[in-house]
């Protein structure tokens, strides 16, 4: 299983942005990525995802138009650019690998399952909005 390892977490105020990194050791290219969070003394789930061409993404209601899911497939990396923070924000956030070739309705599909049931996180990053 590759492991990935988020970056990019930290304090901020409200309204504030974050860029957030999922560095791999080798390509990401082809693989359906997905962001998941877990706030204190509440479920994990899935914040964003993409499918493996990219031509789509999946945001929760809660973070449209404010977060962005990205890669760079030269830096082995994807990221979440997140802009408008707000104290409901805060969490230890996780990626994860979803998939490979697969659509972003089948990423969705399994980033579903894994918001319910994995439990082998790694670390992952805390980003704290507070003023």
């Amino acid at each position: 299983q590759v492991q990935l390892v988020e970056s990019g977490g930290g304090l901020v105020q409200p309204g504030g942005s974050l860029r957030l990194s999922c560095s791999s050791p080798g390509t990401l290219h082809y693989f359906a990525v997905g962001w998941f969070r877990q706030a204190p003394g509440k479920e994990r789930e899935g914040v964003a995802c993409f499918g493996s061409d990219d031509r789509s993404t999946y945001y929760i209601d809660s973070v449209k138009g404010r977060f962005t899911i990205s890669r760079d497939n030269a830096k082995n990396s994807v990221y979440l650019q997140m802009n408008n923070l707000k104290p409901e924000d805060t969490a230890v956030y996780n990626c994860a690998i979803l998939g490979m070739g697969i659509t972003t309705a089948q990423a969705m599909g399994v980033m579903q399952r894994l918001q319910d049931s994995y439990d082998d996180w790694g670390q992952g990053t805390q980003v704290t909005v507070s003023s």
